[in-house]
């Protein structure tokens, strides 16, 4: 079904019959990524004595199950600044509004010392002087093994401060990544990714300044089969009052 979306003083034309989800699914397999040191998610019936939520069991007329996990560290998640501030602050009341323009890039991390990043000029370069609402950013190489990869205490790739910076002052209000964070796995709490593109100063008193509006989304993965370029982006989360959310993050080819 094509779709005519006015977004600001733009029309884009979509067909909503073909989204391009870029989302991975939470489940409590082995198969389920997993970083920041924990164990898979909990999926189980809920149970009452003999009784048991679960109908193949025979005992329920329906599946009734209770779900244990962890946005961060479980899947696609979608974050706000209060991830990182010392007063509260909740995606769920953040973000407002769920359509953007956006930019699928794909970048190869560049080795600096024992680490692997990504730094402003590539992501310069890969954006072509384009400034779109939503930054998508595909690390290569972009094996299929991301949708399963077990990545606590692996040393992933990250953005370097300046990547985030530019970002930021590119006015992007999304940064989507398909790594469990923008910043290094053990940077000792300094965060300078995620304090950069929100341009949080101090975390323990938020400046006027900072991007109360603006995500940050992880842990996505972009197939192959998806090229770079631009796209209107569908960014869902669950309304939980919350730092963050698990989140289905579907983008739509425009015509």
């Amino acid at each position: 079904m094509k779709a005519k979306i006015q977004h600001h003083t733009q029309e884009y034309k979509i067909d909503l019959s073909k989204p391009l989800d870029i989302s991975l699914p939470l489940s409590n397999t082995e198969q389920n990524p997993i970083a920041w040191y924990i164990e898979k998610p909990e999926i189980e019936p809920v149970r009452f004595g003999d009784w048991v939520g679960k109908v193949s069991v025979g005992s329920s007329s329906t599946n009734f199950n209770n779900i244990f996990f962890n946005p961060h560290g479980h899947g696609t998640h979608t974050e706000c600044l209060g991830h990182i501030t010392r007063e509260f602050y909740s995606i769920n009341q953040c973000l407002k509004q769920f359509f953007f323009t956006a930019e699928v890039v794909s970048v190869t991390p560049e080795a600096q010392g024992d680490d692997f990043v990504i730094t402003k000029a590539q992501i310069e370069k890969a954006l072509q002087g384009k400034v779109p609402e939503a930054i998508i950013i595909r690390t290569l190489p972009n094996s299929s093994d991301k949708t399963s990869k077990k990545y606590s205490n692996t040393n992933w790739p990250y953005l370097l401060e300046e990547a985030a910076t530019f970002i930021r002052e590119s006015a992007i209000q999304h940064l989507l990544i398909d790594l469990p964070s923008v910043d290094k796995e053990h940077d000792e709490g300094k965060l300078l990714a995620h304090k950069a593109f929100w341009n949080v100063k101090d975390v323990n008193q938020l400046n006027d300044d900072a991007r109360l509006n603006c995500t940050i989304t992880e842990l996505i993965y972009v197939d192959d089969k998806i090229a770079d370029g631009s796209y209107i982006l569908n960014l869902q989360i669950a309304s939980f009052e919350n730092d963050a959310s698990p989140s289905k993050p579907v983008i739509f080819e425009i015509y």
